[in-house]
C-alpha cells in the first residue's frame, strides 16, 4: 500500500497584513460584543400577569391559580373535554391536561407584575404612595417565605410629563421597601410603560443608577422593561427604528421589549373591533421590535387578548380558543411570553405553550443528537439552528412541559450540554458536555 502524498501547503500574505486587519478591525470586534452579547441564557416567563396596585394581595398567585383551576372544574372537567375545545391531538391530550393542572397548583404565575399604570389610574398621592409600600412588603414577605412567583415587579406611570413626578415617587417607594426589607430580590422586574423617545429609556437608566449609587448597590444592578405602546417607539419621524436606540439608550440596562397591543392599535387609529395582536400593524410593530433585540440578549413579549374567558361555558369555551390560538401563533413566530388579564386565561397559556414544546420535542432532541454525533439523517443542520433546537428544549425544560429525564434520553445531551449551545456568542457550538 502506497504512502499517502503530503501536500504542499504554501501562503503568500505577510504576517504583517493579518495583523493590520486584525488591528483595523479591533473597534469593531468590541462594538459587536458590546452591542451583541447574545441571549443572557437565563429563564423566560412564558407570560406576564398584570395585577392592578390595589387589588395586589400576598395570596393573589394563589388566588389566580385556584380560580384557573376552578375555570377548568367547570368548564373542562377532563382532558377529553379540554381537547375537544382547543382541538388538542389525542396523543397530546391527556399529558398537557394534566401537566396544565400540575403547573396551576405549583406555580400559576411565572412573572408577575404589580400595575400603577392603567390597570390603577390616578389616585390621591398619599393612596399611591401607601399602595407602593404596600407591594413592597407583600413581595418582600413572598420571596422570604417561597410564595412569589419567579419573576414579579411594577409596572409604574410613564415618564410623560403629566405623571413623570408621580412615577418616579411610586418606584422610589417600591424599590425603597424592597431594600429595606431585606434587599432586592433576584426576580426583580420592573416596567417603564409609553415609551416614545431614546431619552425617556436614557432617563429610566439615570434613575435606577441614582438609587443603586444611594443604596450602595452594585452599578447596573437593576434592569427594566420598555414597553412599545406607541408608534414613535418604533418609527421615528426621521424614519429611522426608534426602539433600536431605545436599547441602546438604556446602557445595558433593558431586559425587555413588551408590545401593548391596545395602546398601540389605538395610536394607529385601528378600530376597536379589530385591535387584536395579530392585526397587520401589531405584525409589523413585533417584527421591528424582533429585529432591534436580535442579539442583545433584550427578550420580546407579545401582547394580550381583552376578550375574557367569563360567563357562560360556550363562551367561555370561544374566549379560550381565541387565547389558545394567539398563543399558538405568537410561539410559531418567536414571541415566547405575553400578557395574561385574567385568571381564566391561564389554562390555555399553559396547554398552548405545553402543547407547542410537546409537539416539537422528539424531532428538536433527534435533530440536536444527530448534529452532536454528526450522524447525518435527512436534514443537514447549521451551528445557528443547533442553537436554536437546544433553545427550544430548555425553554420546554423551564416551563415545565418537557422533564429532564426524557430530554436527556432523546438528546442525549444534559441541561449543560443544551445550555453549551446557547451560552452568549459562543464559538463552534459544538457541545460537549453530556
Amino acid at each position: 500500500m502506497g504512502q499517502e502524498r503530503q501536500e504542499r501547503v504554501a501562503t503568500s500574505l505577510a504576517g504583517a497584513v493579518r495583523e493590520e486587519i486584525g488591528a483595523s478591525l479591533a473597534p469593531v470586534d468590541a462594538e459587536l460584543e458590546r452591542r451583541y452579547p447574545g441571549d443572557p441564557g437565563t429563564r423566560q416567563p412564558v407570560h406576564t400577569v398584570y395585577v392592578p396596585g390595589d387589588a395586589f394581595a400576598a395570596d393573589t398567585v394563589r388566588a389566580w391559580g385556584d380560580r384557573a383551576l376552578a375555570a377548568l372544574d367547570e368548564h373542562a372537567p377532563d382532558a377529553a373535554s379540554f381537547a375537544a375545545v382547543l382541538g388538542l391531538d389525542d396523543d397530546l391530550a391527556e399529558d398537557v391536561y394534566d401537566r396544565v393542572r400540575a403547573k396551576l397548583e405549583r406555580e400559576p404565575v411565572e412573572d408577575l407584575r404589580v400595575d400603577f399604570e392603567d390597570g390603577y389610574g390616578n389616585r390621591p398621592d398619599a393612596e399611591e404612595d401607601e399602595a407602593a409600600a404596600r407591594a413592597a412588603r407583600i413581595v418582600a414577605e413572598a420571596y422570604r417565605d417561597g410564595t412569589a412567583a419567579p419573576y414579579t415587579g411594577i409596572r409604574m406611570k410613564c415618564l410623560e410629563a403629566a405623571v413623570r413626578d408621580r412615577g418616579i415617587r411610586t418606584l422610589d417607594i417600591f424599590l425603597t421597601g424592597l431594600a429595606e426589607a431585606g434587599g432586592l430580590p433576584d426576580g426583580l422586574v420592573l416596567t417603564l410603560p409609553k415609551v416614545t423617545y431614546p431619552e425617556q429609556v436614557t432617563a429610566m437608566a439615570r434613575l435606577l443608577g441614582a438609587f443603586e449609587e444611594a443604596r450602595g448597590l452594585e452599578p447596573g444592578r437593576i434592569g427594566f422593561e420598555i414597553q412599545i405602546e406607541t408608534s414613535q417607539a418604533v418609527l421615528a419621524a426621521d424614519g429611522t427604528a426608534t426602539v433600536a436606540r431605545m436599547i441602546q439608550a438604556a446602557g445595558g440596562r433593558a431586559t425587555g421589549l413588551h408590545y401593548g397591543t391596545f395602546d398601540y392599535s389605538a395610536c394607529l387609529g385601528v378600530s376597536a373591533a379589530h385591535q387584536a395582536s395579530d392585526h397587520p400593524a401589531a405584525d409589523h410593530a413585533k417584527a421591528v421590535m424582533q429585529v432591534a433585540a436580535a442579539g442583545t440578549g433584550v427578550r420580546l413579549s407579545d401582547g394580550s387578548t381583552n376578550v375574557l374567558p367569563v360567563g357562560p361555558t360556550a363562551q367561555v369555551h370561544d374566549a379560550w380558543r381565541l387565547h389558545y390560538g394567539l398563543t399558538r401563533r405568537a410561539l410559531a413566530r418567536a414571541y415566547y411570553q405575553g400578557w395574561d388579564m385574567h385568571p381564566g386565561h391561564l389554562p390555555t397559556r399553559y396547554a398552548a405553550v405545553f402543547a407547542f414544546y410537546r409537539e416539537g420535542f422528539a424531532q428538536a432532541a433527534a435533530r440536536l443528537a444527530r448534529y452532536v454525533d454528526r450522524a447525518g439523517g435527512d436534514v443537514m443542520d447549521e451551528p445557528a439552528t443547533a442553537k436554536a433546537l437546544a433553545g427550544h428544549l430548555l425553554r420546554g425544560l423551564d416551563c415545565g412541559a418537557l422533564d429532564d429525564a426524557e430530554v436527556a434520553r432523546l438528546s442525549g445531551l444534559s441541561r449543560a450540554g443544551l445550555e453549551g449551545f446557547t451560552s452568549p456568542r459562543r464559538g463552534g457550538l459544538t457541545a460537549s458536555v453530556r
